[in-house]
């Protein structure tokens, strides 16, 4: 039996680019729009001091994996990452391991690649002017999923700690794929949305972080951070003059607090609804024109992991990139 592969934060960062992780996701979702991946739910385990999620899935002709993920919000405070995962790739054939994929890299990169993916199709071809809320990790690769479709020239960025949307904004000016644009710290959620083409939510809130009245008209909306029906980033006014769109109507139903809540007071009907790789098979089904909101609401689904986790792996073993771990 073949060696297993295990591929480090760093293995991923050289071997698999923003634009490549948008282009993985693309054919993975419309693989599951036509029923060529399978994709069960997450099964949600609390633990005491968190949350552990375990997330299989199947890609015809790409591959099968499971990702294991742990959401612990007091680990800042042990010098530990919230976000800490492992990905396991197999064989769809034969059923062999294949490799083994550090997971929370993996994770933020897939999920700034999946807005790439949905502000490409949403967002106005001229949008230029980007708010992001939450100043972590995942908001990073927010930010660059954005830059990878559009020509950003302003970014405003908005958490509740000063200094660390200081220290985002110093980070972001340093970024190569941002070279050019003009980055703030936002002092309010009003100063970070208002104007704004392209908003991003990444953060654990249970409430809205921002006002609908500031939300601009043809803006486009990212909803990222919130992953349980309790959990909730964008105001029930937002969904309701919204055109949305979800990663999975079935994991939305069951995850997505935004759309849950929003349509418990009724302001959204399910039915209205359309898929990311239904979009991606009929673009006509997104924006209808200049002035129309659009969100995307993503819970995150395995089909992400599986496709950007085995471009990885290839990769690696084409460059003999990774560590070789003997499986017998």
């Amino acid at each position: 039996m073949p060696n297993l592969r295990v591929l480090s934060a760093a293995d991923l960062e050289h071997l698999v680019s923003m634009q490549d992780a948008i282009q993985a996701l693309r054919e993975a979702f419309l693989a599951l729009a036509q029923t060529r991946a399978r994709v069960p739910l997450r099964v949600h385990l609390p633990t005491p001091s968190g949350d552990a999620l375990w997330m299989p899935a199947l890609v015809e002709g790409v591959g099968l994996g499971l990702k294991a993920v742990t959401v612990f919000p007091g680990n800042p405070q042990r010098g530990l990452p919230t976000i800490q995962a492992a990905v396991l790739l197999l064989d769809p054939t034969d059923g062999r391991p294949l490799g083994l994929v550090e997971g929370a890299s993996l994770t933020a990169l897939r999920t700034g690649a999946v807005t790439g993916l949905a502000t490409d199709l949403l967002a106005r071809r001229d949008a230029a002017v980007a708010a992001i809320f939450g100043c972590g990790v995942q908001a990073r690769r927010q930010l660059e999923g954005v830059c990878a479709v559009r020509s950003v020239t302003q970014v405003r960025v908005y958490c509740p700690t000063p200094a660390h949307r200081e220290s985002f904004a110093a980070w972001a000016r340093g970024r190569p794929w941002l070279a050019g644009a003009s980055v703030f710290s936002a002092p309010s959620p009003q100063a970070a949305v208002r104007g704004a083409d392209v908003v991003v939510t990444a953060t654990p809130s249970r409430e809205p972080v921002f006002d609908p009245a500031d939300v601009t008209s043809g803006a486009h909306v990212n909803a990222i951070g919130a992953y349980t029906p309790q959990m909730r980033e964008v105001p029930a006014e937002v969904v309701r003059r919204a055109r949305v769109v979800v990663d999975s109507l079935e994991a939305a139903r069951a995850e997505a607090g935004d759309l849950i809540q929003a349509a418990a007071e009724g302001a959204f009907d399910w039915s209205h609804a359309v898929e990311l790789g239904q979009l991606i098979e009929d673009p006509s089904l997104g924006r209808r024109g200049p002035d129309e909101v659009t969100l995307f609401k993503s819970v995150g689904v395995a089909i992400q992991d599986v496709a950007v986790g085995m471009l990885a792996l290839r990769r690696a073993a084409e460059q003999g990139a990774g560590a070789e771990v003997p499986w017998t």
